[in-house]
């Protein structure tokens, strides 16, 4: 947490969550290239003093903190499913949760904001990305590893690498049906690689 962070009261804590929110809401709906700062402030109904205040440092500091909150966005719109993945029936759970997320979303879905636009904004966004990427990858290695210990998945199975091979599927099809509008690529990315991982427990 910044020293920024840290001297808000409640009033002013609340104040900036609401510009981060709408700056989110409006790249999702009109891109990071296009979007300024006036545009974030007529949003909002924010000054420029003010938003100068929350984030001394204009659009980069703001981009990152928009890249925060839409990481947070992406990982919390799959639990509690993604945190439990100790059962073939719970994995199940995780992946109709993740088809009916993208379904809804589509073309304003946090996670197209933040592999095809904030990522590429700053180094500083490019790192929150790594991170959420990261966290995200941990959570399902850490159910394939459950299920390796329950006898479910083979033992020689690389969780880690298989849970990266899985979460690359996903951003695939999430890709996919954001150029074509069809959401059979992330089902298929999905549906294959949970069968793939049940057949190797049957070896």
């Amino acid at each position: 947490m910044s020293p920024v962070n840290k001297q808000l009261t409640a009033k002013g804590a609340a104040t900036r969550q609401r510009i981060v929110e709408g700056a989110a809401q409006e790249i999702r709906e009109r891109g990071v290239a296009v979007t300024t700062l006036d545009d974030i402030r007529a949003r909002t109904g924010t000054s420029k003093s003010q938003l100068f205040h929350y984030f001394p440092g204009g659009k980069e500091d703001l981009l990152l903190e928009v890249a925060r909150y839409e990481a947070d966005q992406v990982i919390a719109a799959q639990q509690p499913q993604l945190g439990g993945l100790t059962s073939w029936a719970a994995w199940r759970r995780w992946r109709d949760t993740v088809v009916s997320h993208y379904t809804e979303r589509g073309q304003h879905c946090p996670l197209n904001v933040l592999i095809s636009q904030l990522g590429r904004a700053t180094p500083g966004a490019q790192k929150v990305v790594g991170e959420m990427l990261e966290q995200w990858r941990r959570e399902i290695a850490a159910g394939i590893r459950h299920l390796q210990a329950a006898g479910e998945v083979a033992a020689d199975t690389d969780a880690e690498r298989t849970a990266a091979a899985l979460l690359a599927g996903i951003q695939g099809g999430v890709v996919v049906m954001l150029s074509t509008g069809r959401i059979d690529h992330l089902e298929a990315a999905l549906d294959v690689g949970i069968e793939n991982l049940r057949a190797s427990g049957n070896r």
